[in-house]
């Protein structure tokens, strides 16, 4: 079956488009163990960067829709960006302040499917009870 060439034509127009539209979050690490955005609400191609604004924090992923895709951990004190291309939940956490709660969580496309598996990672008490609070603001975004 040969497909007219108007078909690659609205192909490539969709694609074209929907880079067009992805955009870039910037989140902080702050001064008071946490990040300015804890909970971020994005579509798949958009791109989240994280900047050192204050000393001796990171990203590191713990959980996510595919774990053989997640990121590597980033450096202390280094600027980080990732651009999602699957939909689901993500969490990620400071490596030196992740058991005192700096914590945060993304969810790509509003898409909710592993949750069960983000609730099921081994944090401290503090921790667990700051994603508690970051799946309820989440699910009230959606």
């Amino acid at each position: 079956m040969k497909l007219a060439p108007s078909f690659y034509f609205v192909l490539i127009l969709v694609l074209v488009s929907r880079l067009a539209s992805a955009e870039t979050i910037q989140i902080d690490f702050t001064s008071d163990d946490s990040y300015s955005v804890e909970v971020a609400k994005i579509n798949v191609g958009d791109t989240i960067e994280w900047l050192p604004k204050n000393e001796g924090h990171n990203v590191e992923f713990l959980a996510g829709p595919n774990m053989n895709s997640l990121p590597e951990k980033s450096e202390l004190n280094a600027f980080y960006s990732v651009t999602f291309s699957l939909p689901g939940i993500y969490l990620y956490h400071c490596t030196p302040h992740g058991n005192m709660g700096m914590l945060g969580l993304i969810v790509v496309e509003n898409d909710f499917h592993n949750l069960e598996d983000i609730k099921e990672i081994e944090l401290s008490r503090i921790a667990k009870s700051v994603l508690q609070r970051l799946i309820r603001i989440a699910q009230l975004k959606s």
